[in-house]
């Protein structure tokens, strides 16, 4: 009998916690309110530079994603004033939990669970009331021979993990990368090749019915980069040439 009590609790909590994350992504994509983003940055690489950059860091330097997005929901005629706000918290001193060069489906659902729960610990002291999107960005000094990690965008939970660089000069392209993650976590989807990073057409391209098709001027946001050309592309500088194509937008419930 205790068993099944045990087990009844469980379900029910289980339940709660389901119903609850659905109307929480729900509540994200209806587009009738200001969705809340809070950026938490990391030193990455634990570098002297990196840790100068996020003391200078200001909420001003993010402004470009709230307006990218208020331009894309104008452009899809939702009328929201300022459909996302962000604030700056607080550096974090962990960092995130990783997932492993080789993942399985089952090692991939355990680090989910371990990230969120991780998201909620380490912003739990500066966070009375919780942010609708929680974006994590990891910090490395700007040396150019450094391949950083893939960031994630997660779904459930609503957080967002972004490698960058320190330095003024790479703001947009994290901006960038920051505007994909986010938009994860609404539910879109990548639109490029996992293998090389090519923006797959139509909907990875930001002008599908360009002609001629390449060179593209902009990049379909969830694609990622700028095509010149069938197999070369390359990363915006900002989010002034990156737009929300239709597929994303459907995605997100942002176009009817």
């Amino acid at each position: 009998m205790f068993k099944a009590i045990r087990i009844s609790i469980l379900l029910f909590i289980l339940f709660f916690v389901a119903v609850n994350t659905w109307l929480t992504q729900a509540r994200s994509t209806d587009w009738n309110n200001s969705l809340w983003i809070k950026i938490y940055p990391i030193n990455g690489d634990g570098s002297s530079e990196s840790a100068k950059y996020i003391k200078q860091l200001k909420v001003s330097d993010f402004v470009a994603i709230e307006e990218f997005i208020a331009k894309a929901t104008r452009n899809y005629s939702r009328n929201v004033a300022r459909p996302v706000r962000i604030e700056l918290g607080s550096e974090i001193k962990e960092q995130p939990p990783e997932l492993g060069p080789t993942p399985n489906s089952v090692a991939v659902m355990l680090w989910s669970f371990k990230m969120r729960w991780w998201a909620g610990s380490v912003t739990d002291s500066q966070d009375r009331i919780d942010p609708d999107v929680r974006i994590f960005v990891r910090y490395h000094k700007p040396e150019t021979t450094v391949v950083l990690e893939n960031s994630v965008g997660l779904q459930k939970g609503m957080v967002g993990i972004v490698n960058g660089y320190a330095s003024r000069r790479s703001r947009g392209t994290n901006n960038v990368i920051i505007a994909h993650e986010f938009l994860h976590t609404l539910g879109a989807t990548d639109k490029y090749d996992a293998s090389d990073g090519q923006p797959i057409g139509p909907d990875g391209l930001g002008e599908p019915e360009r002609k001629p098709l390449y060179p593209q001027r902009y990049a379909e946001i969830m694609g990622g980069r700028i095509a010149k050309s069938e197999y070369d592309s390359y990363i915006p500088k900002s989010l002034k040439y990156a737009v929300i194509g239709a597929l994303t937008a459907s995605e997100i419930n942002l176009s009817d």
